[in-house]
């Protein structure tokens, strides 16, 4: 039970550590495509990040695992992320909107904690 209790613990405070003091600020906040149009999504970072991750919450809920990108550009089909750590802020972009291609879209940036 204390191995349990201090695994739990661990990630709390990681989880505590990542979201102090760090604004992420995603834009647009809505947006509605048509199938076969291209789009981003943007986020802007309130202070520097080592890691981004981006996300779909498909209509169950559940969320699928898109990019994880500690620098540069990656590609998976028609969706391709970008992260600049220096500029602050990451984007999705989406070519040739498909219906699969709906749901809510999140990104979440990790900082280096100070200790």
């Amino acid at each position: 039970m204390e191995r349990n209790l201090g695994a739990v613990l661990g990630i709390l405070w990681v989880q505590i550590c990542w979201v102090r003091g760090n604004n992420v600020e995603q834009s647009p906040t809505s947006l509605s495509l048509h199938e076969g149009t291209n789009s981003s999504l943007r986020c802007n970072f309130s202070s520097a990040m080592t890691t981004v991750q981006w996300f779909r919450q498909n209509s169950r809920g559940s969320l699928i695992s898109l990019f994880y990108l500690a620098s540069g550009t990656k590609e998976n089909g028609r969706l391709k992320s970008t992260f600049d750590a220096k500029e602050r802020y990451s984007t999705l972009h989406i070519s040739g909107a498909q219906l699969e291609d709906s749901g809510t879209y999140l990104c979440a940036a990790e900082a280096q904690c100070s200790q």
